[in-house]
This record gives structure tokens, C-alpha cells and sequence, in this order.
């Protein structure tokens, strides 16, 4: 079990970005499990009504794979960390194909990600997987391409403009 503490010193997300509150299997080089709670006191509701119905409370589809993400994160990132975007290596994500998305997630509701390296091409990785609430499958992600740079390579020039 790998909990929040420890998922800080792998990836370089944090509040409110943070979207995996605990890695419950790590199999490096294959597969990761992990879960996020969804609560509703996240930022995405900062805005809704106290009169809002249910459906208002939908977690966002962008967040919801944004945390399947964080999942894949320490699977690529486990064996050298680098909670640093600055230094070292930088994660990018290069693209996402196939992504179903079966029905809402709202506050109150567990997630569990199950992600699989399908495939790695030098620091090229590509994964599948889903997400489910309980027994019922909320996302599933054909394939999603993710990509580890040296953070240098990435900051701009001296004197040019990003």
C-alpha cells in the first residue's frame, strides 16, 4: 500500500491537482491499482447552488482521467522519482485514444483505477485500463500515451518568450 505521503515524493502534483489518494497494488513494469475518493468539498463544487440538484455534483470527466493519470504517473515514475518538474525528468502526456466514460462519479464515491503498461518504447509508455465504483465500470481508456523528458530540454531559451 502506498500512501499519500509517499505518492508526493514520486509525482509533483498537489492541491489541488493531487488526484490519487493511495496506490493499493505496484507491479513496476506491468500495472498499478489506486484509489480516489471523491468528496464534496473539492474545487470543482466550489460554485454549485445549495439548491442544485445531484447531477450538478457530476466529478468532471477531465478530472476523473486526470486521476487514472496520477496512477500511471507512479507506475512510469516508482524506481526514480522526481517530484520536481524543474529538474530531472519531466512527465508528459502525449495523448488519449478510446476513452469511454460510462456513467457519473459523484461525491461519496470511491474510485479505483487499474492501470497496465501495454507497451514501452524507451521512455515512451502506453497504457490501458478502467475505473470502476464498486462493480460498475465509470471509465475505460483504450490507450494513453505518456512520455518522460529531461526538464531541460523544456524550459525556453534565455531571452525568449513562452
Amino acid at each position: 500500500m502506498i500512501t499519500v505521503d509517499e505518492i508526493k515524493r514520486v509525482l509533483p502534483h498537489r492541491y489541488p491537482m493531487l488526484l490519487v489518494d493511495r496506490v493499493t497494488e505496484l507491479v513496476p513494469g506491468e500495472r498499478a491499482s489506486g484509489l480516489k475518493a471523491v468528496t464534496c468539498n473539492e474545487p470543482w463544487y466550489e460554485a454549485v447552488p445549495d439548491d442544485a440538484p445531484a447531477e450538478a455534483y457530476h466529478y468532471p470527466w477531465t478530472v476523473l482521467l486526470e486521476s487514472w493519470c496520477h496512477v500511471a504517473g507512479v507506475l512510469v515514475a516508482w524506481e526514480e522519482p522526481n517530484p520536481d518538474v524543474l529538474d530531472g525528468m519531466a512527465m508528459l502526456l502525449g495523448g488519449v485514444t478510446d476513452a469511454g466514460f460510462h456513467r457519473p462519479v459523484l461525491p461519496g464515491d470511491v474510485v479505483e483505477h487499474h492501470v497496465r503498461l501495454a507497451r514501452q518504447v524507451g521512455e515512451t509508455y502506453m497504457f490501458e485500463g478502467e475505473s470502476l465504483v464498486g462493480d460498475a465500470t465509470v471509465l475505460t481508456v483504450g490507450r494513453l500515451v505518456m512520455t518522460m523528458r529531461p526538464a531541460a530540454e523544456l524550459k525556453a531559451p534565455a531571452g525568449e518568450v513562452t
